[in-house]
């Protein structure tokens, strides 16, 4: 009797077989992506794609590797909620949009348009020089004030916007260090200085800069604290300066020498309204030559 239930379940477990290769045969193969819905259904995406390279395809970006930085800045919105995966895979017809984007070149832009503002400084028609050019957020935002020409000076090479490089009121001068100009560098009247630089105190910046300048001109620095404490100082935060005493300090000194050993009106301080790339807080200064 037992030989015969033995018989009978093996016979029943073939045919179960030959019938699930039967059905298999006739499924059509579909190649897709899918999600797990929670009740467990399994939802078909036939024609999901990547973020990215929707975004590519719609022309929203040159380079899936843009398209990629671009959603990693947070400035890609997916139905109206931020996107943080370049690898998301989405319908191809799925809401994309841009944030606002930046109306400089880079971020400096909008610092100095900030302290332009706050200070209510015209610069129309100037004669300006922007050092520590770099990427040209500066430069930018003073064209877009309407200044004459801007001599554009950094101490690299190749970083400048092509936009700012081909426009005829730019003046390019690369693998320049700002410390060694003389008057005789810049052609003209220079009325404006505006300065950016890293890596290096604003005391070694400011005296070739008044050399440079004509009298009652203007000179709109920002004040990067990790540069200005010194090397113990900015090593304790990592190279963020936290400490608002050590912002104040920092801030006395350089009033000190800017109007005790430059001789420079100080005209006023602000500060700046984004953080600079390391969380660090800035300030610009506007001085003025005598």
């Amino acid at each position: 009797m037992l030989m015969g239930l033995v018989n009978i379940f093996m016979g029943l477990k073939k045919n179960m077989a030959q019938r699930m290769i039967h059905v298999k045969e006739h499924i059509p193969r579909i190649h897709c992506t899918g999600v797990r819905e929670p009740l467990g259904y399994f939802v078909v995406n036939v024609h999901r794609k990547r973020l990215d390279q929707i975004l590519v395809d719609r022309g929203f970006f040159g380079s899936r590797e843009r398209a990629k930085r671009a959603v990693m800045a947070g400035q890609v919105m997916i139905e109206d909620q931020p996107a943080t995966k370049p690898g998301q895979p989405l319908r191809p017809d799925v809401n994309l949009k841009l944030k606002e984007q930046d109306p400089f070149v880079s971020r400096g832009g909008l610092k100095l348009d900030h302290a332009l503002e706050h200070f209510k400084l015209n610069v129309q028609d100037a004669m300006a020089a922007d050092l520590g050019a770099s990427t040209g957020g500066f430069t930018d935002c003073l064209l877009q004030r309407g200044v004459a020409k801007v001599f554009a000076i950094d101490v690299g090479q190749g970083q400048l916007a092509w936009k700012l490089r081909t426009d005829n009121r730019v003046v390019v001068m690369e693998k320049t260090n700002a410390r060694h100009l003389k008057k005789k560098h810049l052609p003209g009247e220079i009325d404006l200085i505006v300065v950016d630089c890293s890596f290096i105190s604003l005391k070694h910046i400011l005296p070739p800069a008044v050399a440079l300048l004509e009298r009652n001109g203007s000179i709109l620095a920002l004040i990067k604290p990790q540069f200005e404490a010194g090397k113990e100082e900015a090593d304790k935060g990592r190279g963020v300066i936290r400490d608002p005493n050590i912002h104040e300090q920092i801030i006395h000194s350089l009033h000190q020498f800017a109007t005790e050993e430059l001789s420079l009106n100080w005209k006023g301080i602000v500060e700046s309204p984004i953080l600079g790339p390391a969380g660090n807080k800035e300030f610009l200064v506007w001085l003025e030559k005598y």
